[in-house]
């Protein structure tokens, strides 16, 4: 049996401005300057990992107090402001319309997935959803994918995976899945297949149900 993969934040969520202003605000309150080139640095990485970039440049706080601040911003937002993708969206309902099976695997917190998902009606679709607090080594290892793969008891070399970062996407193609990057930010993407839009039936042909 096959599937499909969905990262969340940039592919079905358009999450990573939130995401972004929330970090820059809080690093700026204490001291650092996070330029856009740091930002592209952590697309893709978890709220520790992306911690551990920027307390390279500069000492912060703890860990568990920056997130409190960072988290306290963005979920402010998550009901006013975030919104989703209307190629992904559409093409995760087709899919699952007829039955393939589908996963969520975000570096988002399940706190923090989860509240997205309510926000944007969107976790009926799956049949799985895998957080980045929920495996032991978040993206760019391929825990997320593998746990998702098992989860939903499909086969990964005939599954499709779809990232929107070139992290994501290592992290994808290391548990052996096909993997395809939605390109929405401009940002390289390394030697992955990158498509334009994310569209229900080019992924049913993909997996040779059509």
């Amino acid at each position: 049996m096959n599937g499909v993969i969905f990262d969340f934040d940039g592919v079905l969520a358009d999450s990573e401005g939130i995401s972004a202003r929330a970090w820059v605000d809080v690093l700026a309150s204490h001291g650092i300057e996070a330029t856009d080139a740091d930002l592209a640095a952590c697309l893709g990485l978890s709220s520790r990992d992306t911690y551990a970039y920027f307390d390279d440049k500069r000492s912060l706080p703890e860990y568990r107090h920056v997130l409190s601040e960072v988290d306290e911003r963005r979920r402010a937002c998550y009901g006013t402001e975030l919104e989703s993708f209307p190629d992904a969206t559409s093409a995760a309902r087709a899919l699952a319309m007829v039955g393939v099976p589908l996963a969520i695997a975000s570096s988002s917190s399940r706190v923090n997935l989860d509240l997205k998902l309510d926000a944007l009606d969107l976790g009926r679709y799956f049949d799985v959803t895998l957080a980045g607090d929920e495996v032991a080594h978040p993206k760019p290892e391929p825990d997320l994918y593998r746990a998702a793969v098992a989860q939903l008891g499909i086969d990964a070399a005939t599954s499709i995976a779809i990232e929107d970062t070139r992290v994501g996407a290592d992290a994808a193609a290391a548990a052996g899945l096909r993997t395809v990057i939605v390109n929405r930010m401009g940002l390289p993407t390394g030697s992955h297949p990158v498509i334009s839009e994310v569209d229900a039936d080019m992924l049913l042909l993909w997996l040779g149900r059509l």
